[in-house]
């Protein structure tokens, strides 16, 4: 999350400064133009070293140890990675015993060596590294506790002493042929080796090393969504120049001013049964339901009930159902800005229900004949206008829900029951 980061100082016995491996994986959130710091050391009189996404969003790694542009190596990729949506496999690995210049320092996505750099200055043979040397590190900031990384992280490793291939972490999968994790890799870490956040938001290290970090600013928060399971969130991608602000790792969003406001989410489906929630915290202007995935009114004066089916909250806290042909049922009022919406949408039957605090207000409402992708969608007017969602991924913003209901599925966690035969909105979910 924002301004969250770990830090720690590492040991003064590494077990090799010549060779080292840097694997996580990562979801990307928000792109600010600025560069975004993933793991980094902090800078002394011997330099600094990090690896980061820079401005343009390409990856790189930089070693500076000062004395003149002779002693700097580093890496940048002239790819761009620009996915808000996805989980990546990033990993560096650094090793300069190698007798190839171009094979001391190695960068890989997805378990795909990159070749093609913006700019690129090769180790000198044998030289040490700074990253691993007793000085402090910071995981997802700079040693100034700014340029942090905006994203999700999750199965983060530093070997200490080893070069290893993508393929320790990573596989190509033999049906889908996507580069998925390797939940459990036979690695051997050295003495300040880490593994964190293997199936959860702890700062402990899991190598058996106890290497464990500290929280040093932000709140660190246990998500559903993983590399395993990538839950749908709203896609930053897909919005005008107004806006709206995406918090959370694009769960909550805010309207900025006078305009409606339409993002839309990261995952559609033609066909299945979903269930997400909604926690609207004023009473303002806002529509929430499906839209069909060709909707392209992303901001305006106007908004998209038209062409699918929400439902309302007026600025009286009021509940209406709203679909293509404009026709409109009141089904009572919200009590409380903290009411949940359920949204259950069932692509086979072409329905939405619609429930309030684990209770329908309305059940199996048809959809619109033009809905063939539904999406979901939402519309907010006026400054300020804030809503929480839960795709699955067990929390409100920063905060857990409060009494996870049941879910038959075993897919995702949400503050109600799941009704029967119903799943989050996932990878996972897509493929139940």
């Amino acid at each position: 999350m924002a301004n969250t980061y770990l830090t720690k100082t590492h040991g003064s016995s590494p077990t090799n400064l010549k060779k080292w491996t840097f694997s996580a994986w990562i979801k990307r959130t928000k792109l600010t133009g600025a560069n975004q710091k993933i793991f980094s050391t902090a800078y002394v009189s011997a330099g600094e070293a990090y690896i980061f996404f820079d401005s343009s969003n390409r990856f790189s790694f930089g070693q500076y140890t000062g004395g003149g542009t002779a002693n700097n190596f580093y890496k940048t990729t002239s790819r761009r990675f620009r996915d808000t949506n996805a989980w990546y496999h990033i990993q560096v690995t650094w090793d300069t015993t190698l007798a190839t210049a171009a094979d001391r320092i190695k960068l890989y996505i997805n378990g795909e060596e990159q070749t093609d750099y913006h700019a690129s200055a090769n180790a000198t043979q044998n030289v040490d590294g700074v990253m691993n040397t007793n000085r402090a590190h910071y995981l997802s900031s700079n040693a100034g506790s700014s340029m942090f990384f905006e994203g999700l992280m999750s199965h983060v490793h530093f070997t200490d002493g080893y070069a290893y291939a993508p393929t320790t972490f990573g596989e190509v999968d033999a049906t889908t042929g996507i580069w998925k994790i390797k939940t459990d890799p036979s690695v051997t870490y050295g003495n300040n080796g880490f593994f964190l956040f293997k199936d959860n938001a702890a700062v402990t290290d899991q190598s058996g090393n106890s290497n464990d970090y500290a929280l040093g600013g932000g709140t660190l928060v246990n998500t559903q969504d993983c590399p395993s399971n990538n839950f749908c969130t709203w896609n930053p991608l897909v919005v005008s120049s107004y806006g709206p602000t995406f918090y959370n790792g694009n769960t909550t969003i805010m309207s900025e001013g006078n305009h409606w406001y339409e993002p839309m989410a990261s995952l559609g489906f033609s066909s299945g049964k979903f269930y997400w929630e909604a926690k609207h915290l004023n009473n303002q202007y806002t529509f929430i339901g499906v839209v069909d995935s060709k909707h392209k009114s992303y901001a305006s004066n106007s908004h998209a009930f038209t062409t699918g089916v929400t439902i309302y909250r007026n600025d009286d806290g009021g509940e209406m159902i709203k679909d293509n042909v404009y026709t409109t049922n009141d089904y009572g009022t919200f009590n409380s800005d903290s009411d949940v919406m359920g949204i259950a949408c069932d692509m086979d039957n072409k329905t939405i229900s619609i429930y309030k605090n684990g209770s329908a207000i309305v059940s199996n409402f048809a959809l619109s004949t033009s809905i063939k992708t539904a999406i979901p969608y939402a519309s907010l007017y006026q400054a300020n206008n804030l809503v929480e969602f839960n795709f699955g991924d067990g929390i409100f913003a920063t905060s857990a829900v409060s009494s996870a209901g049941t879910n038959a599925s075993g897919n995702g966690i949400f503050e109600y029951d799941v009704p029967s035969g119903y799943t989050a909105l996932s990878t996972k979910g897509l493929n139940l």
